[in-house]
């Protein structure tokens, strides 16, 4: 069986790279990887090719940076060609970003079987980008892998058939699991360095902000900051900041920054995790970061409205505070009080989500 995978952004590369090892045990299974480009730059991509064990893209489709109409139209004019080239029996996407329709969309053309790992999330927010590429990935799938059991009632609400929905846990998960010892060494006893700035465990504020809705408004962008200023006079905040928002951040002209609050470069997946690990809070827009938390048992302050992970919140340590940033404020209050929101670990976040995704896949082509 010839497998295709396509990936495009940060979060896929963590979803595939276990996907992509559990098949290669597999029997008879050919792996092609395409990575479209999306995230293009090597502090959000070729790093974490190299982190995740993940091969060289097999093609690589160079799309790189634009509108998502014009994204997702680059992207499945250049992916038509490899598939009719290739012919896979099945392809696997990953997640809610513009890679992900586009590839669904050219399978859906070419009447080639599609398989989406991270099937079923939904925010109920169709301002959200990634709101309408899960919902439609979703329809044109054949094979829909989800990571919690909303993620299925989501599914059977949408008229999705129960044979096609497969609820097989967090793969991200898998990828933290495997990684969290070799991730855990960064740390010289108590302390970490980055960019030459010493923490300690317990001790500091680990920030991630990315999203349009927090970044891309003068206004917003210039209150959470702020915020997080204010935060660093009692706990350091150290905020890996992402490409989109170092953008946004250099035309603002009424931020006051505090020493304490440290704008770093986009650190790798082992640098990251190292940190999550052991701060005494993150606050974030990310998915992928609220189920992280989650697993690790750290407290997570989510700044949006909503999320699709709303298992992070029920059973786990997110706590939405969406743009109300006092409360963003007095919540890290708390926090450092030492009262903070203890979760439980959801079902079949165990680390071998991907292992039951290749067991099912190799049923399905039998």
């Amino acid at each position: 069986m010839n497998i295709l995978h396509v990936v495009g952004a940060r979060p896929n590369f963590m979803k595939a790279a276990p996907v992509y090892a559990a098949l290669r045990e597999r029997a008879g299974i050919q792996q092609t990887l395409v990575h479209t480009g999306q995230h293009y730059d090597y502090g959000m991509s070729e790093i974490f090719f190299q982190q995740l064990a993940l091969p060289a893209p097999d093609v690589n489709l160079e799309v790189g940076s634009g509108t998502h109409t014009a994204q997702t139209a680059q992207i499945m004019l250049r992916l038509e060609p490899v598939l009719l080239e290739r012919r896979p029996d099945l392809v696997v996407v990953y997640g809610d970003v513009n890679s992900t329709l586009a590839a669904a969309l050219v399978c859906a053309k070419l009447g080639i079987p599609l398989a989406h790992v991270e099937a079923g999330l939904r925010s109920f927010d169709r301002t959200m980008p990634e709101e309408v590429n899960r919902l439609l990935t979703d329809q044109v799938a054949d094979l829909l892998f989800t990571p919690s059991q909303d993620a299925d009632v989501n599914l059977s609400r949408e008229g999705i058939s129960k044979e096609k929905i497969h609820l097989v846990g967090n793969v991200m998960i898998d990828t933290l699991v495997r990684l969290l010892p070799l991730a855990l060494r960064k740390w010289q006893g108590n302390s970490m360095t980055v960019e030459g700035i010493v923490v300690e465990q317990g001790r500091y504020i680990l920030t991630t902000l990315h999203r349009p809705s927090n970044v891309d408004d003068p206004e917003t962008l210039q209150a959470i900051m702020n915020a997080l200023s204010e935060i660093s006079e009692s706990v350091p905040v150290v905020f890996p900041v992402h490409p989109r928002t170092r953008q946004r951040l250099n035309v603002l002209t009424d931020v006051n920054l505090n020493s304490a609050l440290h704008l770093v470069s986009p650190l790798g997946y082992l640098d990251f995790l190292a940190l999550e690990g052991h701060a005494l809070a993150v606050i974030t827009d990310s998915g992928g970061i609220q189920e992280e938390t989650t697993f690790l048992n750290v407290p997570c302050l989510t700044v949006r409205e909503n999320t699709e992970r709303p298992v992070t919140v029920t059973m786990g340590t997110n706590i939405l505070v969406g743009r109300d940033f006092e409360k963003l404020v007095r919540e890290v209050r708390v926090i450092v009080k030492g009262i903070a929101k203890r979760g439980s670990i959801p079902p079949l976040w165990d680390g071998n989500a991907s292992e039951r995704i290749a067991d099912t896949i190799c049923r399905w082509g039998e």
